[in-house]
């Protein structure tokens, strides 16, 4: 018993939720994986956010509306971030609530001019979006999706690969018979970035003496579908991303695998969240960002002053200054971390690692070397958080992004701390972070949903 009060003791979330959580969690797993198969982007993230917050009384937030506790008010920022507020009891001076996650993912970007025939062979040009390991990403199955804005001013959404009688694409690999140079590079080299060439199509159209016979297909076919052009391309943002779905993993089913889990993982617990939020004390709000893999930067990144605006005008309706509202305001930055895997336990140091199935995973620091870039929390803020915790039956863990010197990364924290915010990081853990097929643990996923609920209620 002295040893059970003493000791820091992580426990399995199995060992530790009862029947209700076990069914909430089963209820909550299959919802997370619909999502996770419409939202292949940050845009159809959106709109399921969009669809899923107004079927449960959310409302388009208009500048300068009068707000009451109660309201559930949302902002769609250009299709490709959100944010969301249900309205509190107490004044907009008291501070609101915030979990912020982001909602795009890496990938690879179309150039914009991708389109060119090679050897009777039609290929799209990529340009890789965030930090991937360029090998995974060859002998893959791959879906199209984007949206292009034609000259006349039309937007035009483009999805190939999203129906089961839809073709896929790849990009080919060398094959091992003639890989003898290739062997000898390292792992980055291996393949290259102007490598991730799309193969789009091989049939030829016109006479046998034309030129660009195989392009000429494949631009008839997207205009008799699309009535794009290849001048359209220049207007248009494409993303190619794996045309896995999301699947049980694991005879007991306890894992979920699938594409874009950082962080519409936690992104979809943060939305799930607030749907569920009855009128709380303070004002609640959801923000999932863009652009977060390649810095927050641009307008619909966490950066962008979209998010005071809002706050802000929140604010004014009740004459509270924005700087005071920040200044007592609590941020739970909301993005996945690794989970320890033994079959890489060198790159972490145990004691300080997640472990899956052992809940959502608090980060008191990101950043790398030394904690470059990370936003530390204070002690005050996780003590808080033990105590919401405990109240509220979340099982949780302490954890940090690797050994000291292997490399590190951040999040959107650092930005909301600028903003005088308290902030600190939290989520699941992940096996395989980045690659093109996640892996997450059912129950991590559910108990960091419950974690950013009582954040909600309670800070």
């Amino acid at each position: 018993m002295e040893k059970e009060m003493l000791f820091y003791n992580q426990k399995n979330v199995y060992d530790l939720m009862d029947g209700g959580d076990k069914k909430a969690l089963t209820e909550y797993s299959c919802e997370y994986k619909r999502f996770l198969d419409y939202a292949r982007t940050e845009r159809l993230a959106v709109k399921y956010a969009v669809k899923m917050a107004e079927e449960h009384g959310f409302k388009p937030y208009e500048y300068g509306m009068e707000i009451s506790p109660g309201d559930k008010l949302y902002v769609n920022n250009r299709g490709k971030s959100m944010m969301l507020a249900v309205i509190g009891k107490r004044p907009m001076s008291d501070g609101v609530n915030i979990s912020a996650s982001h909602i795009d993912a890496p990938r690879l970007d179309l150039k914009q001019v991708p389109l060119y025939e090679e050897n009777d062979m039609a290929y799209l040009k990529t340009h890789y979006y965030g930090g991937i390991k360029k090998y995974q990403w060859v002998g893959i199955p791959l879906s199209l999706y984007g949206t292009a804005i034609t000259e006349s001013g039309e937007s035009v959404d483009v999805a190939i690969g999203d129906s089961p009688d839809d073709p896929l694409f790849t990009i080919t690999d060398l094959l091992p018979h003639l890989s003898a140079d290739q062997y000898k590079k390292s792992l980055a080299d291996g393949i290259s970035g102007e490598g991730l060439n799309i193969l789009f199509g091989s049939e030829p159209s016109g006479d046998e003496k034309d030129s660009d016979r195989v392009k000429l297909t494949v631009l008839s076919l997207l205009n008799e579908k699309y009535g794009l052009t290849e001048t359209d391309f220049l207007s248009a943002e494409f993303e190619v991303v794996p045309a896995f779905e999301t699947r049980d993993i694991g005879i007991d089913r306890g894992f979920l695998g699938g594409y874009g889990q950082d962080d519409r993982a936690c992104a979809f617990a943060g939305l799930s969240a607030i749907i569920d939020l009855d009128i709380p004390d303070k004002t609640a709000v959801c923000v999932l960002a863009d652009k977060e893999e390649i810095g927050s930067e641009g307008v619909t990144g966490m950066k962008s002053q979209v998010f005071e605006w809002f706050i802000e005008d929140l604010c004014n309706t009740q004459g509270t200054r924005l700087t005071t509202c920040f200044a007592n305001s609590f941020c739970f930055s909301n993005d996945v971390c690794n989970g320890f895997d033994p079959n890489f336990p060198e790159v972490c140091e145990k004691r300080n690692s997640a472990k899956l199935n052992y809940g959502v995973a608090i980060m008191k620091y990101t950043g790398s070397r030394g904690k470059s870039g990370a936003s530390d929390a204070s002690a005050e803020i996780i003590g808080k958080l033990r105590k919401i915790f405990m109240d509220e039956n979340v099982v949780w863990q302490m954890a940090e992004l690797g050994k000291v010197d292997q490399g590190g990364g951040g999040t959107v924290a650092a930005y909301m701390a600028e903003r005088n915010i308290d902030t600190v990081d939290a989520g699941m853990p992940l096996f395989s972070m980045h690659a093109p097929f996640e892996i997450s643990s059912k129950a991590d996923c559910y108990m960091t949903y419950k974690a950013i609920s009582a954040v909600y209620k309670h800070c």
